[in-house]
């Protein structure tokens, strides 16, 4: 095993949430657990009894108890979770209602509001009895099209309130992308924001808007919500007016059956149509808060800063921390603007306990050379969460180097389709770089050979082989479930396939090699892409890089650092490095220098795009941030491909600007 990054204190193990839960559940089973290992064998025996562990430690409210756990715990999709439990998701998530600030928002252009937990407790009464006023009920879908502010909180618990089920896009989707999401769905009223600021420019969303409304038949309501929340408008529509002709009304939350629909999220699209994930409020409630309590090490002493927008999953993912007493700041903006240190200066203002980030912005703030560890003052800072993309050693070694040594870094890897995590971090365990900590607990999680046969060390798909709380209810407008059968099952009946490549390691830990549909088959052997990344990350003038199969050979495209041109020298080294550092079939037959990657609306390479893209199959571009570098992105490696230079019979490689 590689020597641990970060080790916690003797203090830091004693005082952890999941310590606590682990002396709750010898003393209520009278069985000793030695340690985390045997608390994740517990966790996945079939009789189920860890997540109703879970449910009396977290307290969860409910009108009517479960009359047990679980029922078939084998079938995957098709047990039924807490049968006869009633209950509402957003009385779970709204517990405290005293004075402290429960969401502190933080604009790009500088602007800072906060709403206290009684005030929001009365925010969400007052929506959830407008909402009610302008004809939602049980089952209606409510959405949003709203930055990151405390409006979209308060929409989001007052439609789950009052049994209605809440989706959501960003505001930097643009009309053709909403539309594919939102007009599955048939949404009755939309939040719509009025504008969002990102990189120092002001972005107005009312033609969008306008044009949502025009090709959305199904609303019955578009409520305006102002970025900045001060709005003196008498209008009817406007938010305020919207929520104040019912100040003071009562909270009221409707009880339904654990798994009552709840929430609609929304797949990335750059393959096909959006899938529209349907969650249940009783998993997603269970999932979530043991994804912050335990392993995160949230509770009411915190401050949670995730970078995020609406339309993603981690935005619920924070937004159930409230259940926990957590207060959210929320950011909407670039994360670099008009500094790299943007999100540590709004630690260190807000006493913020755990940032929510991605690995591309580490690489980001690594070749910029800033350092918060000597400018910033981050003494509650105490996590670290970084996701949607493999994390790296280099990733882990810039954050105890230049953000804070002592802090715990998480890289859990689950996402939208099990609204959690299968592999995340244990506050209580030693951290090693390059390596997600544990798997998930509840989460029967295994990688299999082709042979359908559990290994260990050895890389293979990653699956989940027993049923789970959150697994999704279905996708919308698929009655049958033959469309999420054939996405998570088909594969291997009654054995949820998640999509990674992946590899547990002797010690327990677990290594994203990319995705399972993306992985590099070269000669017969399926190597992951991570491997790849990994082998060049020491080079200084690779700032970020993807691996596609292309024809017979990998093609690697890169995308360099300020002032580094892919030459004979470098590509050279790309070649000796990934050779010493992976093997000789990781060896790219293609290297091309591009100015941008195309990610997916997560921030998250697309590599499945650009495969299709080189093979001239259709990519939703709608579902990419920036679909203009997927067709330079071609361009380039075609010009690349015709090239006769003695670079390109050796190794197939052309440079953007040989390639231009």
């Amino acid at each position: 095993m590689n020597a641990p990054i970060w080790i916690p204190t003797a203090e830091r193990i004693a005082h952890a949430r999941l310590t606590g839960f682990m002396a709750s559940i010898e003393h209520r089973h009278r069985r000793k657990l030695q340690g985390y290992a045997e608390l994740h064998a517990y966790s996945v025996e079939p009789s189920g009894d860890f997540w109703r562990d879970l449910w009396d430690y977290l307290e969860i409210r409910a009108e009517a108890p479960p009359s047990c756990t679980v029922r078939s715990i084998g079938s995957l999709p098709g047990a039924a979770w807490f049968p006869g439990a009633r209950l509402n998701l957003a009385e779970n998530l709204l517990r405290r209602s005293d004075d402290a600030e429960a969401l502190i928002f933080r604009g790009e252009e500088g602007s800072r509001r906060s709403m206290t937990w009684a005030q929001l407790n009365g925010q969400v009464a007052s929506c959830a009895a407008a909402l009610r006023a302008v004809g939602v009920g049980i089952g209606d879908r409510v959405a949003g099209y709203l930055p990151n502010v405390p409006e979209a909180v308060v929409a989001m618990l007052a439609t789950t309130a009052i049994g209605a089920i809440w989706c959501a896009c960003a505001p930097d989707y643009g009309v053709d992308a909403c539309l594919r999401r939102l007009g599955q769905v048939n949404p009755k009223v939309l939040f719509a924001g009025d504008r969002y600021w990102y990189a120092g420019k002001e972005h107005r969303l009312d033609g969008k808007v306008a044009q949502l409304v025009r090709e959305l038949p199904s609303l019955a309501a578009v409520i305006r919500v102002p970025y900045l929340g001060a709005d003196s408008s008498a209008d009817e529509q406007a938010y305020a007016a919207f929520v104040a002709r019912f100040a003071g009304a009562p909270s009221a939350f409707v009880a339904l059956p654990f798994d009552h629909p709840a929430l609609i999220l929304f797949s990335s699209g750059t393959t096909g149509a959006p899938k529209a994930i349907v969650h249940g409020a009783g998993g997603t409630l269970l999932q979530t808060l043991k994804e912050m309590a335990l392993h995160t090490d949230l509770g009411s002493r915190d401050r949670l800063l995730s970078l995020t927008t609406t339309g993603w999953m981690v935005w619920n993912m924070m937004v159930s921390a409230l259940g926990l007493g957590t207060s959210l700041v929320l950011y909407d903006g670039c994360p670099t603007h008009p500094r790299g240190t943007r999100l540590f200066d709004l630690a260190e203002e807000e006493d913020v306990s755990a940032i929510r980030l991605v690995p591309k912005l580490l690489d980001e703030l690594r070749s910029s050379g800033v350092c918060p560890a000597r400018t910033h003052r981050l003494e509650k800072l105490k996590c670290i969460i970084a996701s949607s993309a493999p994390v790296l050693p280099r990733h882990y070694e810039f954050v105890h180097q230049s953000i804070k040594s002592d802090v715990h870094v998480l890289s859990p890897a689950g996402g939208t389709d099990v609204m959690g995590s299968l592999a995340t971090g244990c506050p209580v365990l030693p951290v090693v770089a390059g390596e997600i900590q544990v798997r998930s607990l509840g989460m029967k999680v295994e990688v299999y050979d082709a042979n359908r046969q559990s290994v260990v060390d050895e890389a293979g798909e990653l699956v989940c082989t027993q049923s789970f709380p959150s697994v999704p209810l279905g996708f919308w407008n698929d009655p049958s479930g033959e469309r999420m059968r054939g996405t998570y099952f088909a594969m291997y009946p009654n054995v949820w396939r998640h999509g990674d490549w992946a590899r547990i390691t002797p010690g327990g830990g677990v290594v994203i090699e990319g995705r399972s549909d993306a992985t590099l088959n070269v000669n017969g052997v399926r190597l992951g892409t991570s491997e790849l990344y990994q082998a060049v990350q020491p080079l200084a003038e690779i700032a970020e890089a993807a691996a596609v199969e292309h024809g017979a050979q990998i093609a690697l495209f890169v995308r360099l650092t300020a002032g580094a041109t892919l030459d004979d020298a470098l590509i050279d080294r790309i070649g000796k490095t990934i050779r010493q550092r992976a093997s000789a079939r990781h060896v790219p037959g293609l290297i091309v220098a591009v100015p941008e990657l195309p990610c997916s609306s997560n921030g998250k390479v697309s590599e499945l795009a650009i495969r299709d893209a080189l093979a001239g199959k259709p990519v939703a571009t709608s579902g990419l941030l920036n679909p203009q570098a997927l067709s330079h992105l071609v361009r380039c490696a075609h010009l690349a491909q015709q090239s006769t230079s003695s670079i390109a019979s050796r190794t197939g490689v052309r440079t953007e600007q040989e390639a231009s």
